[in-house]
Formats: structure tokens, sequence, C-alpha cells
């Protein structure tokens, strides 16, 4: 079972932004690995404490985790880092570089971006796309196979340790103050921070070496997800010079709207629409629904306006976490133009006691139905 996120950092569940980023920090600093080279369970703690840092500073996920638990981001795909199981070293440093630069006083921890005497590891830029998707695939989850144009790093290509910062990506400057010597980093202007620049290129690639290439990528979408969600692919973004890491794809949710069914959070809502008669009489009715065609009973005499709900027949939750609703809202559908008979039938039921509107106290009225309706 996984360990409690603010069990990890230390705090309790009510702590503050500047009290959780306040434990992480320090936990980054008992756990970094330029403290404890070779120590593969500080490295371990490491990751989790960035794991929990990740989820507890974003207000959306904190309050997912607050209601969920981990149960909140298991099985997510990949989503925009909640959770976090998958880090590695180097998403933690490029994710979390304000956290890290200035440790130690002196220009930060080496190894990882963090400013000192190692080689960076610069990550490419990210790509972002949109997919369309349709209710029934929001529903039950899909996975779709999306092609996309990255920067790759052209065969033949290779590269020499930059002169100017003699491969470690920063270039230092000292300046004397009343303090005394002051210490500065900054990312070298020639090799971009990657401590590498061209050497040899073939000359169907760019200026640092790449060449723009597609790919398909097979990105799977849990059920559940919302319009205007983001997914993560981890490495299918832009690749980046000498040893860096790839960027990511950025996946953004767009939902299609559905001939039918409206959807309202995990519920769905479908207007159906009933003749005079068929309100009277009662029938049955096969209507939409997101698992297929469902048929359901309409009592004799049922009113317009009535809700029927089918109970977990509405959208699965992110993750699984339980379903919707279906609300079936019945219309009765009133006929405009009547041909004479018709006329007179109806003429003749205006002072009939069984068309005289009676509701009883068990009829709800349009207020306590969308109360009803919402809670």
């Amino acid at each position: 079972m996984k360990e409690d996120y603010y069990d990890i950092l230390g705090i309790a569940k009510g702590a503050s932004a500047a009290e959780i980023k306040k434990a992480y920090r320090k936990k980054a600093v008992q756990y970094h690995p330029d403290k404890n080279p070779g120590d593969a369970s500080a490295e371990e703690m490491f990751k989790k404490a960035a794991e929990a840092y990740e989820v507890l500073s974003d207000d959306n996920k904190k309050a997912r985790y607050d209601q969920y638990g981990h149960a909140a981001f298991d099985g997510s795909g990949g989503f925009g880092g909640g959770g976090g199981g998958g880090m590695n070293m180097d998403d933690i440093f490029n994710q979390f570089g304000d956290i890290f630069g200035g440790f130690g006083g002196g220009g930060g921890f080496s190894g990882f971006g963090g400013g000192g005497g190692g080689q960076r590891r610069v990550k490419g830029s990210s790509l972002k796309i949109r997919v369309s998707l349709t209710l029934e695939e929001v529903a039950n989850g899909v996975e779709k196979k999306i092609k996309v144009k990255r920067k790759i790093q052209a065969s033949g290509v290779t590269y020499k340790t930059c002169s100017t910062c003699g491969g470690r990506g920063q270039v230092t400057k000292v300046t004397n103050t009343i303090l005394g010597r002051m210490q500065t980093a900054a990312t070298c202007s020639s090799c971009g921070g990657s401590g590498q620049i061209l050497d040899r290129k073939p000359n169907d690639a760019d200026s640092q070496g790449m060449i723009v290439k597609e790919e398909t990528v097979s990105v799977k979408i849990p059920g559940g997800v919302e319009d205007g969600m983001q997914l993560k692919v981890t490495g299918k973004g832009n690749d980046a010079p000498g040893n860096g890491v790839p960027g990511d794809l950025i996946v953004a949710i767009e939902t299609l709207e559905h001939e039918t069914l409206k959807r309202e959070g995990d519920n769905l809502h479908y207007d159906l629409y009933v003749s005079i008669s068929d309100a009277v009489l009662g029938t049955s009715k096969e209507i939409d629904a997101v698992v297929g065609k469902v048929r359901i009973k309409l009592e004799p005499g049922i009113q317009s306006g009535k809700i029927l709900r089918l109970r977990g027949k509405g959208i699965t939750g992110l993750n699984g976490y339980g379903a919707g609703d279906l609300l079936v809202h019945v219309n009765v559908w009133t006929p405009k133009t009547l041909n004479k008979e018709q006329k007179e039938f109806f003429e003749k039921m205006q002072t009939n006691e069984n068309f005289i509107p009676s509701p009883e106290k068990s009829d709800k009225s349009f207020f306590e139905k969308v109360k009803e309706m919402f809670s």
C-alpha cells in the first residue's frame, strides 16, 4: 500500500501551500542524490517526496487526493503527473527547478540542472495536440493512434564538448561586493545548457542536428475524462540536442456533442417526448445510453416533467470510481393541429373529471424536481 503523501512530507492534512513547499524543500535537501551518492534508499525517498509535492502543490490534484486518496490517480494512463508513480530524476529536476535552485548557498547541486559542477541534461520542447472524443469513447475509455510530427536527432550527428562552459552547461561569474565575493551561475548561451555543441551533421538536419519525422503514437485515454483535460505522454515530444532527454506530448481532450444525450459531470440527461395517448395509456420506449439502447417503461398517467433515474447508466468516474446516472426527462407532447373528430373529443373531455388537473401531494413541484435532480 502506498504511503500517505502528507506523511511522506511530514505535514498535517490542512497544511498551507507555503508549509507544503517548505516541507518538500527540506526533504529534497535531506535526500538529494548529490548528498547521498550511491544510496538507493535516499534516491527512492527523494522521488517519493517529489511525487507527493507534485500532487499536494496543485489545488485540483490535492482536492482529488483529499477526497479519494491514491485511488484518484491509479490507472490514469499518464495524466499530467497526477500520482507521479513513474517519475524519474530528469522529470523531477526539470519540473521543480525553482525548488532546487540555490541549495547549499553556492549555486546549487550538480548533476541534473541544479547549477554546480556537473553537466545538465536539457529536456526537449513539448508538443501539444488536440484529440476529439465521442461521448461513447469518453464513457468507455479508448486507445487512440495519433500521428505526430516531432523533431528527432538526425543519423550521423556528432557533438563535442562546449568550450564556453567546459561541458557543464552553465557559466559562473564571481563579483566582489561589500559583503564579499559573490558567485552566480547562468545557463551557457553557447550550448543552451546541454554542455555540448554540434560537431557534424547531415545536410538535411537543422542547426541543432534535428530532422522532423512523423510518428504514430498510441495514447490510452481512460474513461471519465472531461473536455479541456490534458494527458501527458512522456518522451514523445521533441528530442533535445546531445545527451538531453525528449520532451513530452501533451494531449488536450475535446469532447464532441452527442445527438441526444447531454453530460453533466458523471450524469447524463435525455429528453423523452411522448404523445398524450402514450402518457395516458402507458407504454415502453427504447432510448439512447452510452452502453447502447435501453428500454424503459412508462406507467399509465405519467406526467410531463417526470424524471426517471436509471442508476449507473451514466459516465463511469475517472479511474473507474463509481458511475453516474441517466436522467430521463419526460415531456408530454401536445398536438398543435387537430382534425374535427379529435377536436370534438377533447372538447367533450374539457369538463370530464378525469381530465381536470388534480395533483397529489406526492407529485413534486418543478423546484423540488430540480433540487432532487442535483442532490
